[in-house]
């Protein structure tokens, strides 16, 4: 029997190959994540060792947001040249040893220079693992393992922050650097070891042998594989990103990328800031930002299972609508609070704020399952860095502008507020731009000969 890869994968039960990819390029996130966030949680430590200020420090905690939106982009392209896995393997083994020459930093610029190789490397392992998983997942447990890919970077997060403090208690702040690092460059042995390229990938390379062997780690039958199909397909040929059959996805994807990045990074770098100047105390602030950061993860996961029942448009247009409406009354709240709010006053705020996140997330998380379906397999890969690259740049906006917007209002947010509410209905690009949805679970459910055709 011919048929694609996806077809075939689609018709069997999820199997421990398929389990174990997709836990290893988890794991890689986490690990990515714990490199990534781990100079925000020591900064007051190197601050002090390197004797400047915040201002002057925040060169080097930017440097790695534009080394991941390179990363990201460069690193995808490298994915779709040489494969997936040595890509991966390669991104891993960048930010990891980047994250242990860290440790030798003797100023800003030199920090700077190790952020930015080490965020090369954070963005190319984020656009090649979530690929990889990707293409080895059936198509019912896709738009779920994709979302919930895109939390490993949180949740590493979330680890060295409770790693750093009795790290930095025992080796000090460059102790903790060649701790993380050294521990996240054994994951480039279990790459190497257990993973592999997708038979999608090998068979848009002109790789048949090598994809029916890989095919054989989840499918049971005897299946002759062929070239997976999708909507871009023009007789066979190969297209890059920029091919005019991407013209749609790229430029949703971009704007809705780059403003729901925005948002995010506008709530999560600047709430303590605002909140501080609204009466809250510095903890009472810090509470709100790791409520939002859990409220991300869970919601993350949630958009996969919202994505697969309601079809992607459905999810991220109802995105931009709740995030501006909740923008909106956190706004109102913020600018009606009193001088000394009560108790129920910053639950409120909190619970706004929390929930933003939780929005926010989820559309960004959508944005990763529309990719993953709406990209060849000839260009996945540097379409999902396309797409990360681009929401660097929301990322970086926000970073730099947001102080500028809440000094604008001179005790007002309104002007910070007002650029994101903007943001936020700016996320509809992705419902209305974007060609190439997921649909809903009750249109995938189609007669097995169509089952591949909307994903290679």
């Amino acid at each position: 029997m011919t048929m694609s890869f996806n077809e075939a994968i689609s018709r069997e039960p999820l199997k421990a190959f398929s389990v174990a990819t997709f836990a290893i390029c988890l794991l890689v996130l986490i690990c990515d994540g714990m490199d990534a966030q781990l100079l925000g949680i020591v900064a007051p430590k190197v601050i002090e060792d390197f004797g400047v200020d915040r201002g002057t420090f925040g060169i080097a905690m930017s440097a790695a947001l534009v080394g991941f939106g390179f990363g990201s982009w460069g690193g995808g392209w490298l994915g779709d040249t040489i494969g997936r896995r040595w890509s991966l393997a390669l991104a891993t083994v960048v930010f990891s040893l980047a994250t242990i020459g860290a440790s030798w930093s003797e100023g800003v610029w030199d920090m700077a220079a190790w952020r930015l190789v080490g965020g090369l490397g954070f963005g190319s392992a984020y656009a090649n693992a979530i690929t990889l998983a990707g293409e080895w997942l059936p198509e019912r447990w896709r738009s779920v393992g994709v979302t919930t890919l895109s939390v490993g970077t949180p949740a590493g997060g979330l680890v060295v922050a409770s790693l750093a403090p009795t790290l930095v208690d025992a080796f000090g702040w460059r102790g903790s650097f060649v701790a993380i690092g050294a521990g996240t460059f054994l994951v480039v042995f279990l790459i190497l070891a257990l993973l592999r390229d997708s038979p999608s990938y090998l068979m848009a390379r002109g790789k048949p042998d090598e994809a029916r062997r890989a095919a054989g780690k989840v499918l049971s039958g005897d299946v002759e594989l062929a070239p997976d199909r999708h909507h871009s397909d023009r007789g066979g040929a190969a297209v890059g990103v920029f091919d005019a059959s991407n013209r749609r996805l790229n430029l949703g994807i971009g704007i809705a990328f780059a403003a729901g990045t925005l948002v995010a990074y506008g709530i999560l770098n600047w709430s303590t800031t605002f909140l501080t100047a609204q009466g809250f105390t510095f903890e009472q602030a810090s509470y709100a930002v790791s409520v939002a950061g859990l409220t991300s993860i869970a919601s993350s996961i949630a958009a996969g299972l919202l994505v697969q029942r309601f079809g992607s448009r459905v999810v991220v247009g109802g995105v931009s609508a709740s995030l501006f409406l909740t923008l909106l009354v956190l706004a109102y709240a913020l600018e009606a609070m009193p001088a000394v709010p009560g108790e129920s006053y910053r639950y409120m705020v909190v619970a706004l704020i929390g929930l933003s996140a939780a929005i926010f997330s989820a559309g960004i998380a959508s944005f990763y399952a529309i990719m993953t379906y709406g990209y060849p397999s000839s260009c996945r890969s540097a379409g999902i860095g396309f797409g990360i690259f681009v929401g660097r740049v929301g990322a970086i906006a926000a970073s730099g502008l947001g102080g500028a917007l809440i000094d604008l209002g001179e005790g007002s947010l309104v002007p910070f507020f007002a650029v994101l509410c903007l943001s936020a209905l700016l996320i509809s690009a992705a419902a209305f731009v974007v060609d190439r949805h997921v649909p809903p679970a009750r249109v995938t459910k189609k007669p097995a000969a169509l089952a591949g055709s909307g994903l290679s």
